[in-house]
C-alpha cells in the first residue's frame, strides 16, 4: 500500500473533529498532501485549510497543480513566504501572516477562514510543528496548539499536524500528546 492510500485510509477511521500528529519524513512530504488533500479531503467532502510555516504556499500550489490536484476547496495561511521574501505570485486562495511568531494572527486567520467555509466541514493542516518550534518559545507553542485545536473540536474539524521525523525532539513530542487525539506514522508496505 502507498503511503498516500495508508494516509488517506487511517484518517478515513477517524472521527469528525479529531485532532492527529501525523510523523512524517521528508521523501513522503508530497504523498502524505495527496492523501490529505486528493484523496480523504474529496471522500470526506472537507474544505481544506492548508497553515504552512515550512514551505511558502506559492510552491506547495505548483506541486498540487503538478499533480492535478482540484483546489477550488483549499485555502492556504502562509506564514513563511513573507519573512523568505518569496510573495511574487500569490494564489487567490492565500491569505499572508508576516511571521511564524505571530501565532495569535495565525489563529485569526484560520477563525475567518473556518467561518468563510461554514456550511462544510473543515480539514486543518498544520505544516509543521518543527518548524513553528524554530521561530516561537515552546510555552507560547503549546498554549497556541491547546487553544487552535480546541477550537477547531467545536467546530467538528479535523486537526492533521505535521511534525517531521528527522527533526523530533522530546518538547514537541510531549506536545503534541498533550493536544492530539492519535498519532499516525505515515509509512508505505
Amino acid at each position: 500500500m502507498s503511503v498516500t492510500t495508508n494516509v488517506a485510509e487511517k484518517l478515513l477511521t477517524l472521527p469528525e473533529s479529531s485532532a492527529v500528529a501525523l510523523q512524517i519524513r521528508a521523501e513522503h512530504y508530497f504523498d502524505v498532501i495527496r492523501g490529505i488533500l486528493d484523496n480523504f479531503a474529496v471522500k470526506k467532502e472537507l474544505d481544506s485549510i492548508y497553515i504552512t510555516s515550512t514551505i511558502p504556499s506559492q510552491s506547495i500550489v505548483n506541486a498540487l497543480q503538478v499533480l492535478e490536484i482540484d483546489m477550488s476547496n483549499i485555502y492556504f495561511v502562509d506564514c513563511i513566504s513573507q519573512i523568505m521574501m518569496s510573495m511574487a505570485s500569490k494564489h487567490e486562495h492565500t491569505i499572508y501572516v508576516e511571521s511564524p511568531t505571530m501565532l495569535e494572527n495565525l489563529m485569526l486567520k484560520v477563525e475567518y477562514l473556518t467561518k468563510r467555509t461554514e456550511g462544510k466541514n473543515d480539514i486543518i493542516i498544520l505544516d509543521s510543528i518543527n518548524s513553528l518550534a524554530i521561530h516561537n518559545n515552546t510555552k507560547i507553542l503549546s498554549e497556541f496548539l491547546h487553544l487552535l485545536v480546541n477550537n477547531l473540536r467545536a467546530k467538528k474539524a479535523y486537526t492533521v499536524i505535521f511534525s517531521m521525523e528527522e527533526y523530533r525532539s522530546e518538547d514537541i513530542s510531549n506536545m503534541l500528546n498533550i493536544v492530539v487525539d492519535e498519532t499516525i506514522v505515515a509509512a508505505g508496505e
